[in-house]
């Protein structure tokens, strides 16, 4: 099983797109039953929340589900629940080091880490920059290489 957390600051935007666009390219490739996905933020201002209006938008042209999706913060227990906490931007991954946590449990990284010559290092928070078109581009090709990632990772650990 394939336990993946993404997660932005506010769990509004960003990690609530990219666990709908990851669930898209999961199911899309008949993988549901390897994957538990979620997202998190780092602050509590939108705990229980929709994703934002943007978002949902962004979403419904693309027929990409986000149904059930409300936003909650990262806790210390996403450590040892998750593979893969992979976060938007540096910002981030610096916020995470608050937490204690043992990296040979989990895998944290940013989701353009997963992106081979990049456009950007991080994806930039439509929140404040309300381009929701460049932030889903980038987040569906994040998204994209780290399944591949993902697969290509189990398909050497089973031989």
């Amino acid at each position: 099983m394939n336990k993946v957390l993404f997660i932005c600051l506010g769990n509004i935007c960003r990690s609530p797109m990219a666990e709908a666009v990851f669930r898209h390219i999961v199911k899309e490739k008949g993988a549901e039953q390897d994957f538990v996905i979620d997202s998190a933020g780092l602050g509590d201002w939108h705990v229980g929340s929709v994703p934002h209006k943007g978002t949902r938008k962004k979403l419904d042209e693309l027929a990409i589900s986000y149904q059930g999706q409300r936003a909650r913060q990262v806790v210390p227990e996403d450590f040892a629940a998750f593979d893969y906490m992979i976060v938007m931007d540096q910002q981030n991954l610096d916020d995470l080091s608050r937490f204690d946590y043992n990296t040979e449990d989990v895998i944290v990284k940013k989701l353009m880490d997963f992106v081979i010559d990049a456009k950007e290092e991080n994806i930039p928070d439509p929140y404040f920059t309300k381009n929701f078109d460049y932030t889903y581009e980038l987040v569906k090709e994040g998204c994209e290489q780290l399944f591949h990632n993902i697969m290509e990772h189990n398909k050497e650990n089973t031989h």
